[in-house]
């Protein structure tokens, strides 16, 4: 495994990720839109919550000695945050073809970007624990 790739990798995901925080922010409505309305206690709620654990991920991904950290907490938010895309998908199947194809692109990156993650978290192991079969 070429560490040096996913680490330069866990910067460009750091990025996105901060990104993504931020505009969890600037531009809250688009994210309160795919949330699906049935989760307590509200949109606003994930919406802002998830900017947060976005923007911590991204400030770990960023920090060589946190990576591991940051890739780990990466994957389980990818992961989380799959309900509100298929809920976008769902929401925005009467819209136009474009913005549909965008809402079901979604998908399969969410895995991809799952992937990565875990990648950048197997280059950067944790010295003070001792590796077993099927670590990551």
């Amino acid at each position: 495994m070429n560490n040096e790739f996913w680490n330069r990798v866990a910067v460009v995901v750091g990025a996105f990720v901060g990104f993504a925080g931020i505009m969890h922010f600037a531009s809250p409505q688009f994210f309160n839109d795919i949330v699906p309305p049935w989760l307590p206690p509200t949109r606003e709620f994930w919406t802002y919550i998830s900017g947060v654990a976005e923007l911590v991920i991204a400030y770990h991904l960023l920090r060589p000695s946190r990576r591991r950290v940051g890739a780990i907490a990466a994957v389980w938010l990818f992961i989380g945050v799959y309900p509100a895309n298929l809920y976008m998908t769902w929401d925005w199947r009467n819209r136009a073809i474009s913005e549909q194809l965008v809402a079901y692109g979604r998908l399969p990156f969410q895995f991809l970007f799952i992937w990565v993650a875990l990648q950048i978290a197997r280059a950067n192991p944790d010295p003070d624990r001792p590796v077993v079969p099927g670590d990551i």
